[in-house]
């Protein structure tokens, strides 16, 4: 843990405290909002119909599309928590607050309700996005006006350039749960690592905030390092999800929250030198770099989604047998004259 806060991307510091504390949003759930008919959330849109193969319609190719919407979340359970109850009664929804709130009023925030086992037992659940976060995806056409290229979910789960962390900030509103909060991080390694936030033990809206008890304040003690500059690629960090935990003393069934947004304070870890030379411009070895991992991205969750949306399709209509019954009872019956 001290590893990867006091090391993440040694920044490169030359005799400046202006490199310190840059705050920046992980992700703003009021910004996940879905759109139209198709409840999409169009910045952060991925199409998966690339993965599938010809055996789809043209029809199903233009509905495999999917984004960071508020109700496309998932949570997952620990696996002993998995019964079917529990898993259909756990759920994420939009959730609108009030006009008249002393907070965030009239804004849109995730809302999240878990069901847990009844019986004392260890558990928790695990809010997660509907895919792993791509860090280098670029929303359409990376030539077009104001696109990025592999920055499609920079400040919707994913930060970049980003040395030792200082502090992380949860605001999230809570019903006096005895639960215990952490956020599930990962660098560009894919090394993960779980902060833990505090508990959910109060009525209203808090901002849970977790202290880097490893940040040096003071230049003159910090050990300080030559990097090599270009092309080293800026580390990282995205969300892999929210994590709740029960211990097995505390009472089981439903727990519900709403959560806000998630704000890091972090040093830069390499500081913009406005060199008179373009590195990249030239020799192109970080976009080629980065085309490759958002390559790899992109196909796994391509197939996953791919197989899912086959799944579903194979899935049973009816709710029941009254709707099936009508139709086979006339097709069985005997023509009359």
């Amino acid at each position: 843990m001290k590893r990867f806060f006091a090391i993440l991307g040694a920044a490169l510091f030359v005799g400046n405290s202006g490199a310190f504390a840059e705050q920046a949003t992980l992700i703003d759930f009021s910004k996940l909002v879905g759109e139209g008919n198709t409840g999409l959330h169009a910045p952060t849109t991925i199409d998966y119909s690339r993965q599938a193969g010809s055996a789809y319609s043209a029809e199903d190719k233009a509905a495999m599309k999917i984004s960071l919407a508020i109700p496309s979340w998932e949570i997952e359970l620990a696996s002993s928590s998995q019964t079917v109850e529990n898993q259909t009664l756990s759920l994420v929804t939009a959730a609108p607050v009030k006009q008249d709130a002393a907070r965030y009023g009239g804004e849109t925030v995730m809302g999240v309700r878990i069901h847990f086992p009844s019986f004392g037992i260890n558990s928790f659940a695990v809010i997660k996005p509907p895919f792993t976060i791509p860090a280098y995806a670029t929303l359409g056409d990376a030539t077009a006006q104001n696109a990025v290229a592999g920055g499609q979910f920079d400040g919707f789960g994913v930060l970049k350039n980003v040395g030792v962390i200082k502090s992380i900030q949860i605001n999230i509103l809570g019903r006096n749960y005895l639960n215990r909060l952490s956020l599930l991080l990962e660098d560009q390694n894919g090394d993960e690592r779980e902060i833990v936030m505090g508990y959910l033990n109060f009525d209203g809206w808090k901002s849970l905030q977790w202290n880097n008890p490893n940040y040096q304040t003071e230049v003159r003690n910090r050990d300080l390092q030559i990097v090599p500059l270009y092309p080293r690629s800026a580390p990282l960090i995205k969300l892999k999800g929210i994590k709740i935990h029960r211990d097995g003393s505390q009472e089981g069934g439903d727990i519900v929250s709403y959560i806000k947004d998630i704000k890091v304070i972090y040093d830069q870890a390499v500081v913009d030198r406005n060199s008179d030379v373009d590195d990249e411009a030239i020799w192109g070895i970080l976009r080629q770099r980065e085309e490759q991992y958002r390559n790899f991205e992109l196909a796994k969750l391509g197939n996953l989604q791919v197989l899912r949306s086959l799944e579903k399709k194979k899935m049973a209509k009816e709710a029941d047998f009254d709707q099936a019954a009508p139709a086979a009872a006339a097709a069985a019956a005997p023509a009359t004259n």
